[in-house]
Formats: C-alpha cells, sequence, structure tokens
C-alpha cells in the first residue's frame, strides 16, 4: 500500500498572520476538499523522493482506515499555533487519534515575520525522517519562547532533537544539507494555493477553521457525524 500525501485543494482565502481567531469556521463542502493522495498523484510541485517520503510519512498520526481527516496548517514560531497545541492537541490525539476516529496531519507554513520558523520547521521535519516527528512537534512547542527570538537557534534545535532519540549525525547532515526544505517549501506553497493565510488553519471533513479559539473536537464530531448520516435518495 502506497503511504499517502496530503494534499489540499482550493479553499476560502483567509487574511495573512499568525491569528487568534478570525470569522466562524466555513463550511467548505460546496466549493473544496481535503484528501490524502497516493504517492503517484502526487502534484508535480511536491518534492519526490526518500527523503521527502520519509518525511512525509513521519509526520501523519494515526490509523489509515479512520474516516477523518485532521489538517493542521502550522508554524513552530506562531504564538496562537502554540496556544492551541498547548490546549487541545493532547485531547484530540486521546479522543480521536488513538481510538481510530481521525487521522492527523500537519502542514507547514512557516511565516516571513517569524524569523526561525524555516529553520523550526527544517529542525522537524528532518527528525521526521527518523520517524521522530511528533516527539519534535513537542519538544519545539513547548520550548518556543526560548528559542523565538535567538539570532542562531541551532544549537537550541541541535539538543532538542538529540533529547528526542534522532540518530545525530543523520539529522544533522539532513539539517545542513536542507534537505526537507523543498517539501516545507512545497507545503507552504500548497496552503497558500488553497487560500490559506493565517495559522492555525484547520481542515476537518469538509469544513476550514483558522484561529487557535476554534472548537477542533467539535469539527470532528461534526465530520463524523455527517459520515454516519444518509445521503437522501435522489
Amino acid at each position: 500500500m502506497s503511504h499517502p500525501v496530503v494534499h489540499l485543494l482550493t479553499v476560502l482565502t483567509l487574511v495573512a498572520g499568525c491569528t487568534r481567531s478570525t470569522a466562524k469556521g466555513v463550511d467548505a463542502s460546496t466549493s473544496s476538499s481535503v484528501a490524502p493522495s497516493a504517492a503517484g498523484n502526487v502534484p508535480a510541485a511536491t518534492p519526490h523522493d526518500s527523503i521527502s517520503e520519509r518525511a512525509d510519512r513521519g509526520r501523519i498520526l494515526g490509523d489509515s482506515a479512520a474516516p477523518v481527516w485532521v489538517i493542521v496548517v502550522s508554524d513552530f514560531q506562531c504564538p496562537f499555533c502554540k496556544q492551541w497545541e498547548d490546549a487541545s492537541f493532547a485531547r484530540v490525539v486521546k479522543d480521536y487519534v488513538n481510538t481510530g476516529r481521525a487521522r492527523l496531519a500537519f502542514l507547514n507554513m512557516p511565516l516571513n515575520i517569524h524569523r526561525n520558523a524555516v529553520p523550526a520547521a527544517e529542525a522537524a521535519m528532518c527528525a521526521s525522517v527518523q520517524n521522530k516527528f511528533w516527539p519534535m512537534h513537542d519538544a519545539l512547542f513547548a520550548t518556543q519562547t526560548s528559542w523565538e527570538a535567538s539570532e542562531n537557534p541551532a544549537a537550541k534545535f541541535d539538543s532538542l532533537a538529540v533529547s528526542v532519540g534522532v540518530n545525530p549525525l543523520q539529522w544533522r547532515q539532513c539539517v545542513s544539507q536542507h534537505q526537507t526544505l523543498p517539501l516545507i517549501e512545497a507545503d507552504r506553497d500548497r496552503a497558500r494555493q488553497a487560500g490559506v493565510g493565517s495559522t492555525p488553519t484547520f481542515f476537518v471533513g469538509n469544513q476550514t477553521l483558522a484561529g487557535s479559539d476554534k472548537d477542533i473536537p467539535a469539527a470532528i464530531e461534526a465530520a463524523l457525524k455527517a459520515r454516519q448520516t444518509p445521503k437522501p435518495a435522489s
């Protein structure tokens, strides 16, 4: 079985920036969809090599048979992304991912206003090559305030990577050679093409929700219910 690569289609255009909240969640069922695509059907702009494929697999969490996708478009330096991670991420994983009801993917959208967002994304995605994305994800958000203003956060990221158990030589080579940067840039391009302009933004079923205060568990419940409701006969 091929491993899916997250693929976002065109959705609502949002105001650019790192935001606490925007308008209410938008039902995008008439204008967009969020779906996995097999590796063989990856858009041409998406890198297709062993490094990118391993990095992509590593940032997808949950059972491949889960009925609902939750895609988090995020920036490791965004304070509102950290706010959502601190308040809601563990609950979503515990109640929906670990129970097989949802599958979660992280899509990188490092914003230009955050000087260390791209290096942080590279640190996470190079850890993902070794299937250590989620421990590195947790470590980066937990320590965000200690590296966000750093002139050079490389030593901090190196320490975090070692602490989560990566092979340090392979991880350092990946980072120094920017081996996952094409995938990060493809993530950002895909998000922009989908109309995403703020972080965090979430795609849950047929809904697009922007802002750290959005009730993602409620959106998942709605998506699960929609899948269980029989469609009326035409």
